[in-house]
């Protein structure tokens, strides 16, 4: 009886690596080894798991499976181009009876010898909170290219270097998920201290979870590679060296520079696209910081040359676009069933703040002075023949969540590239449907 246990635990773990090996998909969840992200791994063993909460089918795709749309595209930017009538003529209906906030830029690229857009009020200048993460993701592969011209010396770096946070990391909100090996899952907490993960998995949290502190150690390990080349990583004790010894308005240089630069190296207008400071408390106080500020246009046009393979390199902007996969719950504009069985490459971001009101209570990304949502997105099918866009959002609406808003123009954007006609599709959604939505951790 013990040999038949045995071997039916043998047959069982077998059966589970090969199912495993099937489902693996997604940073792509079949990257683990290539990424050296850990997290994966528990991902994978959910999707094999009986009762536990399973990815939708666009989220599961392989790693071969995502390259870059517009690879070898040698034609004009976007807004170089005239503006699709039937586009614009839908995003101003779509958007009419809504806050006067909103701000959106639309590109559809399924046929890259037919890009079209539109935008309203393209040019609007606001904080775009957490998708900022987007240009510091920049910085850190612009020095890791400058640092090691050999791709496969990159990719060793972002999956062997290992980082603590140290002091850092404060007030954090975001939990993470913190692979264990011995229980063989993730466990979910907040970023403190203590921790230390691989760089990639540091990018991976400031992308994927969204986690400032992760946001702030990207943007750190920029700097530091910048300054040490070649000869990064150097324990964590010289780094600290480094950023208690420099003066903090050569600090505050250098971390302008390094986010700065592969923007402008772009052709990304950095007038209007600009992250300025650090995302804790305890790193702005290490490193001093300035305003930061976004356009839909211009958060349209970094993930235009993602997909050009424009930003920093080819190499580098697909794996920009990896870490952009979204593998963990969809939420705010991504949460669109209708987006179902699509692959979404997603980062979003909010901002909100209240002041005293009488009757109103301050809420979660419900502010009344103001209340940010921006979302940047890249939809694609698998087929050349289904619809693959970029679209960049921008809102103000006080005293409400607009992330279910945020769903609804995503479904009717979708349907409209999918089917060629403009859509109207169903706004008001169930209390669940609602709060779903709008749950970004």
């Amino acid at each position: 009886m013990r040999n038949l246990r045995s071997t039916s635990r043998v047959i069982i773990a077998f059966c589970a690596s090969i199912l495993i090996s099937a489902l693996a998909r997604a940073y792509p969840l079949d990257g683990v080894e290539e990424s050296g992200i850990r997290r994966l791994e528990g991902f994978q063993i959910a999707e094999i798991t009986p009762g536990a909460a399973k990815l939708v089918a666009g989220q599961l795709w392989s790693t071969e499976e995502i390259q870059l749309r517009l690879s070898g595209y040698t034609g004009p930017d976007f807004d170089a181009l005239p503006e699709d009538p039937d586009l614009s003529s839908f995003l101003a209906k779509s958007l009419r009876g809504r806050d006067a906030s909103y701000a959106m830029v639309l590109v559809d690229i399924s046929n890259p010898q037919r890009i079209r857009w539109a935008g309203l009020r393209p040019d609007l200048k606001q904080n775009a909170g957490s998708v900022g993460k987007l240009i510091c993701m920049a910085a850190l592969f612009q020095a890791l290219a400058e640092a090691f011209p050999d791709v496969e010396d990159r990719a060793r770096v972002l999956r062997d270097s290992v980082s603590p946070a140290g002091t850092w990391v404060s007030n954090e909100i975001h939990k993470v998920p913190k692979w264990d090996a011995a229980q063989r899952r993730n466990v979910y907490s907040v970023i403190n201290a203590d921790d230390s993960f691989r760089l990639s998995e540091w990018l991976d949290h400031a992308i994927s979870a969204s986690a400032n502190g992760a946001g702030s150690i990207i943007w750190r390990e920029a700097m530091l590679i910048r300054h040490f080349g070649s000869e990064y990583p150097r324990s964590f004790e010289e780094s600290e060296h480094f950023f208690a010894t420099t003066p903090k308005s050569q600090l505050g240089k250098l971390a302008l520079s390094v986010v700065t630069e592969p923007l402008s190296k772009a052709g990304i207008d950095t007038k209007n696209l600009q992250q300025g400071s650090f995302w804790t408390s305890s790193s702005k106080r290490k490193v001093p910081g300035t305003i930061s500020f976004a356009t839909p246009r211009e958060l349209a046009r970094l993930v235009f040359r993602i997909e050009q393979g424009q930003l920093v390199d080819e190499w580098s902007s697909l794996q920009m676009k990896k870490y952009m996969y979204m593998t963990k719950r969809r939420y705010r504009y991504s949460y669109a069933p209708e987006l179902r069985n699509e692959a979404v490459f997603f980062k979003s971001g909010s901002l909100y703040s209240c002041h005293p009101e009488e009757g109103f209570r301050c809420d979660k990304y419900m502010g009344n002075s103001r209340n940010l949502m921006n979302s940047v997105a890249f939809v694609q099918g698998r087929s050349t023949e289904d619809p693959a866009y970029i679209v960049a959002l921008m809102s103000n609406v006080l005293r409400f969540n607009s992330a279910w808003d945020h769903s609804r123009i995503a479904a009717a954007v979708h349907e409209t590239i999918r089917t060629k006609q403009a859509q109207t599709l169903r706004e008001t959604g169930s209390a669940a449907e609602v709060s779903e939505a709008g749950k970004s951790d």
